[in-house]
């Protein structure tokens, strides 16, 4: 089931974020690091009511974030589509153990759908350059590779700028 996040409920996401992170590292892959995702961020997406988690047995074994905001360090792609009516999907995760089983597909038809029931044009993202499982996940679903854009925080790798046209 995948259901509107609750502020109760970041610890857990917490937990489940840094899972994904510390099996990213055993893969040399440093997307996210210990201060990103942060407890903040997901408080702000709570609060906007842009943060989804996947449940199983009233486990979270999933996140997404599926927002209209639009990023400034996106302001320099160029997109596929006008700037008016896109969504863009952040910090989706799967707990190791769950990853594989399509925890992650599952997530994304529900943030594709969910900005076609909003007659948005696109769904954007962006995925970490070193992260090539990602790019292909993307890809396979039809998502058109373009820019890049940097998080110096998080990494001195560019993070890729992917755009699916609804």
């Amino acid at each position: 089931m995948i259901q509107l996040a609750k502020i109760s409920q970041i610890p857990e996401i917490l937990t489940m974020t840094d899972a994904c992170r510390l099996a990213m590292e055993a893969n040399g892959i440093y997307q996210w690091t210990t201060e990103y995702p942060s407890k903040k961020a997901f408080e702000n997406d709570i609060e906007r009511n842009e943060l989804y988690v996947l449940l199983h047995d009233n486990e979270i074994v999933g996140c997404i974030v599926i927002s209209l905001f639009m990023d400034e360090e996106y302001r320099s792609v160029d997109w596929l589509t006008e700037n008016s009516k896109n969504y863009y999907i952040h910090r989706l995760g799967v707990h190791p153990k769950y990853q594989g089983q399509g925890c992650a597909q599952r997530l994304m038809d529900f943030g594709e759908n969910f900005a076609r029931e909003h007659n948005a044009h696109s769904v954007r993202l962006d995925t970490f350059s070193q992260n090539k499982r990602n790019q292909k996940f993307y890809e396979q679903r039809g998502y058109t590779r373009l820019g890049d854009i940097f998080f110096p925080k998080q990494s001195e790798h560019p993070f890729h700028c992917y755009e699916l046209v609804l």
